[in-house]
């Protein structure tokens, strides 16, 4: 089954790469096996198990920590997407984003309904999700790409000119926002990174790397949540027995673990890039790739 000393290992570890560009589930499939965890090993890719109300356990904490450190964000947001339903009009950035938010989530929403049991059992093995490490290593170098293009920007007619200075987040339209959801799809792969993915594409739209990594953030808050909570009856069923305790404590280092995660990189992204969580994707990814093939 699952012991606490795993139940903590593994909550520290989706608590970090939940938040960091580098993919919760490719690292909380590869690392079990690594390990020798062959208990949880086989729970992953199985329909029902124990390790899925572990998942519905640390989604839930993660999505709470994110919810603290954003709260006062939160509460704005909230509020303004109540006024919007009252006056009809979008008049603020607080009510903007909140529709931004909403427009993003429902792709991810949708396709992670249909199909999240799939990817799943089909794709969270050791060395397919090595594979999409080494994708998602990429795909972060193309999102600092994105923003060196930008950042390289003069305007016409005016050399050395200040450069030109990028978009804000409440500039973002619906369709592009839709965009940034659509990409947080292919989080669904285990190696592909739902904040990094969603920080490239909102990078690609002309955000700088800390509102990129904010509107990243506040999306998975959504889609974490629901994720767990749609899924607890997996929990609180025979699926939990035997290790609720368990998942208590690994559900509580996972909290924690995010709560540090998101502080640290609203920091880090102020000035900051994405190229050393690449070099790293790429690296750990190939050395698994040749662990395990």
């Amino acid at each position: 089954m699952l012991s606490y000393l795993q139940a903590v290992i593994l909550g520290l570890l989706q608590g970090i790469t939940e938040l960091f560009p580098i993919s919760s589930l490719g690292h909380t499939v590869i690392f079990p096996a690594l390990f020798g965890w062959r208990d949880v090993v086989a729970a992953q890719s199985q329909s029902e198990s124990f390790f899925l109300a572990f998942l519905v356990g640390m989604h839930v904490a993660t999505a709470l920590a994110l919810l603290l450190y954003f709260r006062d964000l939160w509460i704005r947001i909230i509020r303004g997407f109540f006024v919007t339903l009252r006056t009809r009009r979008i008049e603020t950035s607080d009510q903007r984003l909140a529709w931004l938010l909403i427009v993003a989530t429902i792709p991810a929403g949708i396709v992670g309904l249909a199909f999240e049991h799939v990817f799943r059992t089909v794709f969270a093995k050791p060395l397919a999700a090595a594979t999409f490490l080494v994708i998602n290593g990429l795909i972060l170098f193309v999102g600092d790409a994105a923003r060196r293009r930008a950042e390289a920007y003069q305007p016409v007619g005016a050399p050395g000119a200040a450069r030109a200075p990028a978009r804000r987040l409440d500039t973002l339209d619906f369709r592009e926002s839709g965009v940034i959801g659509v990409a947080q799809v292919f989080a669904l792969f285990a190696g592909i990174s739902r904040s990094g993915i969603t920080m490239v594409a909102g990078l690609v739209r002309g955000l700088d790397y800390e509102d990129a990594a904010r509107f990243s953030f506040l999306l998975a808050t959504p889609v974490i949540l629901a994720a767990g909570i749609y899924k607890l009856p997996d929990l609180l069923g025979h699926n939990g027995d035997g290790v609720r305790s368990q998942i208590l404590v690994g559900s509580i280092a996972a909290g924690v673990a995010a709560y540090l995660a998101v502080r640290f990189l609203m920091r880090y992204f102020e000035t900051r890039k994405l190229w050393p969580f690449a070099v790293y994707c790429i690296l750990f990814g190939g050395a698994m790739i040749i662990r395990f093939h």
